[in-house]
């Protein structure tokens, strides 16, 4: 629906294409749902549902990669719609479509939680403390002047920090000195308080009213490692069969605990929004072709194949290419945004 060429806000990670990928059998394939249509991206029925309106992204880079797609498609019509204005700054990024005075904004949030550097109890200054029952203050300021909030997270509980409930240190992530001490969590169960208390956010704020979806944890598809242990995706031209699937259980295990914190959090609702989930992980646990993988980087010099020592070139197999698999997130979200207000519309007439 557009190509890597005809959009300029693509972050140069995601743009395989022009990064040198020689593939492109990736860009065509899409989600068809077995008991439902899913209709084609439709940009000038997107910016009509949403007139006037504010659509938010707030989440990790894989939410700015979501928000980026979201802007292409809807460059995509540049013929029938303006190319929309950059009103952003460094702490919210805000594109602007006047003829329908329609805003998509993304805001940075490694973890949705709130997070400080600043020592507590044994844990020094320096590594980060997640407080898992507080939410990030930083956008949760501004999420009563937004009509639609789609949040995303899960990937930095990978990263090294440091768990707290109740001002109490309750785990760690590639940090715990006292070993005689014992973790009462983990980093997947501490992703799942996180999904908790952000959703018991939403659903209790006095001042949010829109229409709130929490995206599922995207699968990444690193092979005989890790993101930083020589995990590799090279090569993967097509989507997996269901027969060539094969189960992760750290994948798996961050998905349950998301729905499960979903669950929990939406039983605590107080106000009149309305919040979904988007399930994405299942269906895109099959695009191991989607990923950037050594086409990261616009060096020509790059490695792009394994070496004669069997080890795979730098890679990114967590990202996802622009045009690819990502845009049928976005259809996606345009199905449950067309679902909740022309639903609203015919309810009202």
């Amino acid at each position: 629906m557009y190509t890597n060429n005809s959009c300029p806000v693509i972050t140069r990670m995601q743009n395989c294409q022009g990064n040198g990928r020689p593939d492109r059998e990736y860009e065509s394939y899409r989600w068809k749902p077995s008991q439902c249509d899913l209709p084609r991206f439709d940009a000038k029925k997107f910016l009509e549902l949403m007139r006037g309106k504010t659509i938010a992204f707030i989440g990790d880079s894989v939410a700015r990669n979501q928000m980026e797609s979201l802007l292409c498609l809807l460059w995509q019509a540049s013929k029938t719609v303006e190319v929309p204005r950059n009103q952003g700054n460094r702490r919210m990024h805000r594109y602007y479509f006047r003829s329908t005075s329609t805003k998509i904004v993304r805001m940075w949030s490694s973890w949705l939680v709130h997070q400080t550097p600043e020592a507590i109890d044994f844990a020094p200054e320096g590594v980060t403390k997640v407080h898992l029952d507080t939410p990030d203050e930083n956008f949760m300021e501004f999420v009563p002047t937004f009509d639609v909030v789609v949040l995303s997270s899960g990937h930095w509980f990978a990263k090294q920090s440091v768990y707290v409930l109740n001002n109490e240190i309750v785990g760690g992530r590639l940090w715990w000195p006292d070993k005689s001490r014992e973790a009462k969590i983990n980093n997947i169960e501490a992703f799942g308080a996180s999904v908790e208390n952000i959703v018991a956010s939403i659903v209790t704020h006095p001042n949010f009213t829109g229409l709130a979806i929490l995206r599922s944890y995207s699968p990444s598809h690193y092979e005989g490692g890790a993101w930083d242990t020589g995990g590799s995706c090279t090569g993967k031209t097509r989507p997996l069969e269901p027969e060539q699937m094969v189960k992760n259980d750290n994948i798996d295990k961050m998905h349950e605990k998301q729905i499960t914190g979903f669950l929990r959090g939406i039983q605590k609702k107080s106000n009149k929004s309305k919040f979904v989930m988007m399930d994405i992980t299942g269906v895109f646990s099959y695009r191991h072709d989607g990923h950037p993988g050594p086409f990261r980087s616009l060096d020509p010099n790059k490695r792009t194949h394994f070496g004669p020592d069997g080890k795979p070139p730098p890679q990114d197999c967590l990202h996802w290419c622009m045009p690819g698999p990502v845009d049928t997130w976005n259809e996606f979200v345009l199905e449950i945004i067309r679902r909740e207000y022309e639903g609203k519309k015919s309810s009202s007439s």
